[in-house]
């Protein structure tokens, strides 16, 4: 099987007071995908949906809600549901694709990437959102092409759900579960089950369903990630995956994590958290969480493949923003080869603007030394210059929602000027 021979997958990572400095929450992904999918940031406001309406997700429609909260998201262009993102009451969420000793099914049902969304769009509280996933995951199963493509990628899935008090970490296989609640500190996950003998919630059949299949005497205490996959969880944190490494730097910069210590851990070459190749970095995300309900939280996007040569754009919910048109990709509606039977016959260009410009300077960065090293430096001034905007923000209280509008839009458009 695709997946068995390729593993791949993201990091999420979370710092709670008083690891994260401040009075703050900070959250951060990166999405490792295919090296030509095209990730795109775009934003949908609240909304309220008529009794009976039906919600068309990547591969099958299920019930909408009565009411939908406004979301921000980084997506694969091709698909409904999103990586990661974040909705106005403060929740993100990032997904992960993780294998276990239960064989993945090739049936669709919700992607994880569907939940990711679903959990934002219909939950106002981190653990709200994890009560949402399970329920859908109860009722109508994950599975499906992860990849726009007509070779399969399958894989179950975990998230990390954080809002501005605390954090839960969700991992399942299949329609089974487990659940840790994160109230400070840090804490990450990989491509790898990580939940051990810390299990705030799971599913009620979890433990049974170990026992019948042979993996647990139902008399040594439960280890779910050592139950349920391969790991051999004494060793997780010491061995050199990309899940270790992620937990050694979020641990060296323990109670100073600020944003831009994050931005910087999404950067890591060395460690593969910015992953390169055939499966790389093609967008990455950081929030910002006061635990202050009157500050506003702030949410971080690049929209473009290598954080290290990408700008991290800030965006704040506040009614009436811009549409974020530079970085939405084409719509084909009902002609787009995802939705066509058989699937994935033909590839269309997903391109957003931003990221076509993206790919030019990319090449600048790459092969003119002078050029690339001063385009390089302008993006990240821009970048510093946002920072330091937010900063003041969260430090005075004052938000002019008359900009806010603008904000994630306007950076875009200061950030083309650069690459033109």
């Amino acid at each position: 099987m695709f997946a068995e021979a390729l593993p791949r997958s993201c990091d999420t990572f979370v710092a709670l007071p008083p690891a994260a400095a401040g009075a703050r929450v900070v959250f951060g992904k990166n999405s490792d995908r295919p090296a030509d999918e095209v990730q795109e940031v775009v934003h949908f406001p609240a909304a309220a949906h008529p009794p009976g309406a039906a919600l068309e997700c990547t591969y099958i429609t299920i019930e909408q809600v009565e009411k939908t909260c406004a979301v921000v998201l980084s997506r694969p262009a091709w698909l409904w549901g999103a990586e990661m993102g974040a909705n106005e009451h403060g929740v993100c969420i990032g997904n992960e694709a993780v294998w276990g000793r239960e064989e993945v099914g090739d049936e669709e049902a919700l992607l994880g990437m569907d939940l990711v969304r679903l959990g934002l769009e219909r939950a106002d509280t981190a653990e709200k959102a994890l009560s949402v996933i399970v329920d859908l995951l109860e009722k109508y199963g994950q599975g499906g092409n992860c990849m726009e493509s007509h070779m399969a990628f399958t894989y179950y899935n975990s998230f990390l759900i954080a809002d501005r008090k605390e954090a839960w970490v969700l991992e399942t296989s299949g329609k089974y579960w487990a659940a840790e609640k994160v109230e400070g500190g840090v804490r990450n996950i990989s491509n790898q089950l990580s939940i051990t003998t810390k299990i705030d919630r799971e599913h009620p059949g979890l433990r049974e369903y170990a026992k019948s299949k042979g993996w647990w005497d139902g008399v040594k205490e439960f280890d779910f990630a050592a139950t349920y996959s391969y790991v051999n969880t004494a060793r997780m944190t010491t061995s050199r995956g990309r899940y270790c490494e992620g937990y050694k730097l979020l641990n060296k910069h323990k109670g100073s994590i600020t944003s831009e210590i994050m931005m910087e851990i999404l950067r890591d070459k060395e460690s593969g958290i910015n992953m390169e190749g055939g499966f790389m970095t093609t967008g990455s995300m950081v929030s910002v969480l006061p635990q202050q309900p009157n500050l506003p939280c702030i949410h971080f996007f690049t929209g473009t493949p290598d954080p290290a040569r990408s700008v991290f754009k800030p965006f704040i919910f506040v009614p009436n923003v811009t549409q974020l048109l530079k970085t939405s990709s084409p719509n084909f509606g009902q002609d787009d080869p995802v939705k066509k039977q058989p699937r994935f016959q033909t590839k269309p260009d997903r391109r957003h603007e931003l990221y076509k410009k993206h790919e030019s300077a990319a090449v600048v960065m790459e092969t003119m030394e002078g050029k690339g090293k001063e385009m390089l430096k302008d993006i990240q001034e821009l970048e510093k210059q946002k920072i330091n905007e937010m900063e003041s923000i969260l430090q005075n209280g004052c938000l002019d929602t008359s900009q806010a509008v603008n904000l994630f839009s306007q950076c875009v458009e200061e950030e083309l000027k650069i690459y033109s």
